[in-house]
Formats: structure tokens, C-alpha cells, sequence
């Protein structure tokens, strides 16, 4: 969206949130917002849609930090009259050093030497290259599927290029014609004294090109909005709240022009096995006293398979075992390691046979000189 529509945008308005938000109440308020108001739970409420549209539109701006603060310098800006500049479009519709607010100026020609422009110097005068906006979905997966890696379709209502122009915004069959107001540029000149201002191309709405024959379909927009099902490749090793980007597959530009990306946040159910530190996988396997005391080995799950793995005598209950290259897989091709925690587990219930012999060993116990709390608690 361009500069100077957000003069007339209250994007913290939309999302319910003040100007001095932090990113992630802007972030909960907006997925709120998407979640309350989706195509796909209200199909047919032209409402729900609208809403979902204005909310994903602040979100690409204020959830962005670099286009939040060019937002919120415009916006302070145009409510302190930007030095005498208050008849501008959308600043208040008043008039002031000669300027009228009907004049439509392209207020980055005004603001260019505040993101990137220069104060001074020739501006290079582009035709406006509207991409698509950015659209952002959420999916949840399993603990097994995040850490393997998943590919996963998912439903998306989101602004598409025609299917009966192609995108281009023209009736099959006839073409686009540059415009000859701009020369394709999609910007004209002004001189007003001193000052030079560029502004869109009146005649062609700044796209450069113009239509003679508009598709029905789009009414020369070159998108409608429709559902649509894509495909997502979800790396192996992706964590909870970790956002896939796809290039290209957000809202469809207008005539052609290129489309924005999807980010796809991943959110990750709990495992009831496993747990992961890093790109190491954890489990806790329970064992006897005996297999600690006198040393076995025992066998563990993993996420392909099963593996032994040996306990040395004398190993301390809720010590940790480490399996190398057994973990959760890198993008470079190996693998975190399997650490294994070993937590003895107490029978609650004896054979005569089993507590006779127990009370044997707690005596040889005793007689071996074995004190379990032996300088502990100043003993």
C-alpha cells in the first residue's frame, strides 16, 4: 500500500489496540481478530470477510517494524500539519501555502528524504509496482510431524489472479495498451515554483498501462478472491511458534503485478514421550534398582526406531545417558542427540519370595558399611 493511504488509516484502531502496543499484543489482537472473523468459519458473511481483509491489512503494516514506524511518523505528521503541508490529501482537507487537498500528490516525493530518498538531489521517478500484501495462516502439527518434517495442504481465502484473464485485468482477447498520459510510468510531473511533485497517473491510476475492454470477472483488477488449497512443506526440526515463509503465494497483486508471500505459523502439540532441548530429543525411561546397582542395558524409542542403550553399574537414579546422532534432524544433515534420563521406578507390591530376599540384601546392605545418607544433612 502506498505511503500516502495511510494518512486516512487507523490500523491500531482496527486491530482494538493503542499506538503504544508491543508486537505481540498487536500480533494476539490480530489473531484474534483472523480467527473470529476467517472465511472459512463464516463462508458466505461478506462482514466476517471484510473484517478478516481490514484486520490482515493493518497486521502487514503495524506487525511490520520497519513499515510501523514509517506509519507512525507519517500519521504524527499529518496531525501536526508537517510543517505547513496540511492541505495534502488525506491531512485534514484544508489548504495551505497554495496547495489544495484535491491535488492528490505522492507524499513520497514529499517524505523521500525520510525513508531512504535524500533531502536534495534528483528523486528517480518509478511507476507504482504494487506488490500483493502479505498474508499470515497458522497450522498445528504433532510433536513427531514438526521434528520429522511434514508436508501439509492447508485452505486459504485470499485475493488470486483471474482465472478468466490470467491477471491480467483485460477481457480475453484484447490486450493492454501503455499509458500514453504517463509513458507506461505510472507517475506525472507537477512544477509548483520551486518544487517539483510527482503524483500517479491520473488517466491509468498509477499502473502505468490502461484497459479498454475490463475483464467482467475481476472489473479489471486482474484478482477475485476465492478459496484456495496449498501446499505447505514444513522443514524437519521446525519449532512451536516458528513461521514458514512461501514466496509468491499471499494476495494476488493487481493486473499482473507480483503477488505477496504467505507466512505459515507453526504451532506444535506437546509429545507424551518427548521432549526437545534444542535439537536434542529427551526421554525419561523408568528402570529397576537393580538395573542401576548392578548395571544392564535397556531398550529406548526413538523417532525412527528403537535402540539400545547400556546403564553402567552404580548409575545414580535421574542421571542422563546421551545417544549420539539420535536427536532431532539439522538442516545441514545431521542430527541433535537422544538423551535419555533413567528414573527408577518402585513396585508397589511384593511376592513373599521377592520381600524376603529385599530384607536379605538390606541386611548384607548394612553390613557392607552402606549408609544411602552418609554426609548428608550434617550426618
Amino acid at each position: 500500500m502506498a505511503q500516502k493511504e495511510w494518512i486516512d488509516k487507523d490500523y491500531y484502531g482496527v486491530l482494538g489496540v493503542a499506538s503504544s502496543a508491543s508486537a505481540d499484543e498487536i500480533k494476539k489482537a490480530y489473531r484474534k481478530i483472523a480467527r473470529d472473523n476467517h472465511p472459512d468459519a463464516h463462508p458466505g458473511d461478506a462482514v466476517a470477510e471484510e473484517k478478516f481483509k481490514t484486520a490482515s491489512e493493518a497486521y502487514s503494516v503495524v506487525g511490520d517494524k520497519d513499515k510501523r514506524a514509517e506509519y507512525d511518523e507519517i500519521k504524527a505528521m499529518a496531525a501536526s500539519g508537517v510543517g505547513g503541508f496540511s492541505g495534502f490529501n488525506g491531512f485534514g482537507g484544508g489548504s495551505t501555502g497554495g496547495f489544495s487537498g484535491s491535488e492528490g500528490f505522492d507524499l513520497g516525493d514529499i517524505f523521500g528524504g525520510m525513508f531512504g530518498g535524500g533531502g536534495t538531489g534528483t528523486r528517480t521517478r518509478t511507476p507504482r509496482r504494487t506488490r500483493g500484501a502479505d498474508v499470515e495462516t497458522e497450522i498445528t502439527l504433532d510433536f513427531r510431524e514438526a521434528t520429522k518434517g511434514v508436508t501439509v495442504p492447508i485452505r486459504l481465502t485470499s485475493p488470486a489472479p483471474c482465472t478468466a484473464c490470467h491477471g491480467s485485468g483485460a477481457t480475453p482477447g484484447t490486450s493492454t495498451s501503455r499509458c500514453g498520459t504517463c509513458h507506461g510510468e505510472g507517475l506525472v510531473s507537477e512544477n509548483r515554483g520551486a518544487f517539483g511533485f510527482s503524483r500517479p497517473c491520473p488517466d491509468c491510476n498509477g499502473t502505468g498501462t490502461r484497459i479498454e475492454d475490463p475483464c467482467t470477472d475481476c472489473g479489471g483488477s486482474g484478482r477475485v478472491t476465492r478459496t484456495r488449497t496449498i501446499t505447505v512443506r514444513v522443514p524437519a526440526g521446525v519449532v512451536d511458534g516458528q513461521k514458514v515463509r512461501l514466496a509468491g503465494q499471499g494476495e494476488a497483486g493487481e493486473r499482473g503485478r507480483a503477488a505477496g508471500d504467505l507466512f505459515v505459523t507453526v504451532h506444535v502439540r506437546p509429545d507424551d514421550l518427548f521432549a526437545r532441548s534444542g535439537d536434542d530429543l529427551k526421554v525419561t525411561v523408568p528402570v529397576s534398582f537393580a538395573e542401576l546397582a548392578l548395571g544392564d542395558t535397556v531398550t529406548v524409542p526413538t523417532l525412527d526406531s528403537k535402540v539400545r542403550v547400556r546403564v553402567p553399574a552404580g548409575t545414580a537414579d535421574g542421571t542422563t545417558l546421551r545417544v549420539r546422532g539420535r536427536g532431532v534432524a539439522k538442516r545441514n544433515g545431521n542430527s541433535g542427540d537422544l538423551l535419555v534420563t533413567v528414573r527408577v521406578s518402585v513396585p508397589k507390591n511384593l511376592d513373599e519370595g521377592a520381600a524376603s530376599a529385599l530384607r536379605r540384601y538390606a541386611e548384607e546392605e548394612k553390613r557392607s558399611g552402606f549408609d544411602p545418607r552418609a554426609n548428608w544433612a550434617g550426618n
